[in-house]
C-alpha cells in the first residue's frame, strides 16, 4: 500500500485529492491547521483505517521530518491562499508559502521521497503573452502591492523545487488556474464562484469587481484532480512544470450572468471598485489563459468538464451545504 502524505488536505483540492487516493487504495495522511481547509471537508474519512489527519502546521520540522520518513511519496499543496488572506496579511502569507515549502523540500531530500508541488497561474503576472506556456516570461508589479507576493512567494517555491532536482530529487510542478467545484469556500480556494453562487441562492446583488471584463479560465475539481495525479505519477513529470487547467476563458461578468441564469436567481449584477473590497494594495490582472499542450503531449492530460456543467455540480452541492 503506497503511504501518501499530502499537505493541506483539507482544502478545496487537497480533499478531493485525498478521496481520490483513497479510492486508489493508498494510505493517506494529512497535515493540515485549518486557517482556510475545513475538517468538514475529510470529515467522511476519519474513520477510514487508511486516512490519519493531523491539525498542524508544516512549520512543525520535528513532526515533517517523521512524517516525510515514512511515506512513499509528498503531494506538498498546504499554502496561504486566497486574494483575501494574503492581501489583509502578507507577512503570514510569505513566511508559509516560502519557510513551508523549504521545510518539505529539505525534508525530502534527506530522505529522498518524490514531491508534487502545487503552484499558481498567479506566477505569471500581468503577463499578456497569452496563452501562457510554461516558460513564459513573468511580469510582476511593484512590491508595494501585496497582491504581488503571492506570485512572489510561489515562484520562489518552485525556484527551490527546480534546485532541489538539479541535484537529483524527484520533483514535479503543477500549475493550477482557477480550479472549483464541491467544498468551495469564499474565504479561500475558488471564491469567485462560490460568492456568486452564495449570492445568486440568497437573491442577493452579483458583485463584480472593476468592470467585469477581465478573464479567467475555470477548471473544474476533478480535472484538476486528474492532473494533479498524473503529473504525480508519471516519470515523464519529474523535474518540470505543467499548467493544470481549462483552457476555455471566460470574463467574470459572463460567469456572473451564467451563474444567474444557471440558479433561477432573481439576482442583478453590481459593479465594485477594487479599492472597496481589498483597499489600495490590489491590482487585476486581465487574462489568464494556460497553453495546455504540454501536458497534454507529456502526461495525456486534458480538462473533459464543461463550465455549464461543472457549475450545475457546483450549485447542487451549495445548494445543500451553504447556509442561508
Amino acid at each position: 500500500m503506497k503511504r501518501l502524505l499530502i499537505t493541506g488536505g483539507c482544502g478545496v483540492i487537497g480533499s478531493h485529492l485525498v478521496d481520490r487516493m483513497l479510492e486508489n487504495g493508498c494510505h493517506v495522511t494529512v497535515v493540515d491547521n485549518l486557517t482556510t481547509g475545513k475538517i468538514e471537508n475529510i470529515e467522511h474519512n476519519l474513520r477510514n483505517p487508511n486516512f490519519h489527519f493531523l491539525n498542524s502546521t508544516i512549520m512543525n520540522e520535528t513532526m515533517m521530518e517523521e512524517l516525510i520518513r515514512d511515506c512513499d511519496a509528498i503531494y506538498h499543496l498546504a499554502a496561504a491562499v486566497g486574494v483575501k488572506y494574503i492581501v489583509d496579511d502578507p507577512l503570514s502569507g510569505i513566511l508559509t508559502n516560502v519557510k513551508g515549502t523549504e521545510i518539505v523540500l529539505e525534508l525530502a531530500y534527506r530522505y529522498w521521497k518524490r514531491v508534487l508541488f502545487a503552484s499558481t497561474s498567479e506566477v505569471y503576472g500581468k503577463s499578456e503573452k497569452v496563452p501562457f506556456q510554461e516558460d513564459t516570461e513573468r511580469i510582476l508589479g511593484s512590491t508595494k502591492v501585496d497582491r504581488w507576493s503571492y506570485s512572489t512567494a510561489k515562484a520562489v517555491d518552485e525556484h527551490l523545487c527546480f534546485a532541489y532536482h538539479s541535484r537529483g530529487l524527484p520533483v514535479s510542478i503543477v500549475r493550477y488556474f482557477n480550479s472549483y467545484g464541491p467544498r468551495i469556500d469564499e474565504r479561500g480556494y475558488g471564491s469567485v464562484v462560490a460568492k456568486f453562487i452564495s449570492q445568486a441562492l440568497n437573491n442577493q446583488d452579483v458583485t463584480v469587481h472593476g468592470d467585469g471584463t477581465q478573464t479567467r479560465c475555470f477548471t473544474y475539481i476533478d480535472d484538476t484532480v486528474q492532473g494533479t495525479l498524473l503529473t504525480g505519477e508519471k516519470d515523464e513529470a519529474i523535474g518540470d512544470v505543467f499548467n493544470i487547467g481549462n483552457n476555455r476563458e471566460t470574463s467574470i461578468g459572463e460567469l456572473a450572468q451564467m451563474i444567474i441564469r444557471l440558479t433561477g436567481s432573481k439576482s442583478k449584477i453590481v459593479n465594485i471598485l477594487y479599492e472597496e473590497a481589498y483597499g489600495d494594495s490590489y491590482e487585476d490582472t486581465r487574462r489568464r489563459v494556460p497553453d495546455i499542450n504540454k501536458a497534454k503531449q507529456r502526461l495525456g492530460f486534458e480538462a473533459q468538464t464543461r463550465l455549464e456543467e461543472g457549475l450545475n455540480k457546483t450549485i447542487e452541492w451549495a445548494k445543500e451545504n451553504y447556509r442561508f
